[in-house]
């Protein structure tokens, strides 16, 4: 059976879609491949890593790309934005793109406050995409 590509994009591929790639990863057993990029990519966040790791997912050796290394070269069936900037900056058309879909999480890097604080909105964002994932794969069975 063929893999199907799922990629999710966000504009600096540093939080949400790094953690969507990796419970894809996680939970759809070998039913999809999962990649992830950003618009403007700005690093995989820290806290990114250290919120996953706390529930038992490694993504430290995952890596903030730009869109360029998939447009045009990966045949996906679903593309995800994951952030309102993404879903109004991403092409409408994208050659070789079954399905577009918007999935609007909240940007954890942007809190401001604490270390505690922002730990405190990355799990949620975190526990937010979860469990999107997990339903969205439930309903491709």
């Amino acid at each position: 059976m063929n893999k199907q590509k799922i990629l999710f994009l966000c504009t600096g591929n540093s939080a949400r879609s790094q953690m969507a790639e990796a419970f894809v990863r996680k939970n759809a057993d070998d039913r999809f491949e999962a990649h992830s990029a950003g618009l403007e990519p700005k690093g995989l966040n820290p806290l990114t890593v250290k919120v996953m790791d706390e529930i038992g997912i490694d993504i430290s050796g995952q890596t903030s790309k730009g869109m360029d290394i998939y447009w045009g070269k990966t045949d996906f069936q679903y593309v995800v934005t994951v952030c309102d900037n993404a879903n109004e900056n991403c092409p409408a058309v994208w050659a070789g793109v079954h399905q577009k879909m918007h999935w609007s999480f909240p940007d954890p890097a942007g809190v401001e406050g604490s270390d505690e604080e922002k730990l405190v909105k990355f799990r949620e964002v975190r526990d937010f995409i979860e469990k999107k994932i997990k339903d969205w794969l439930a309903e491709q069975e």
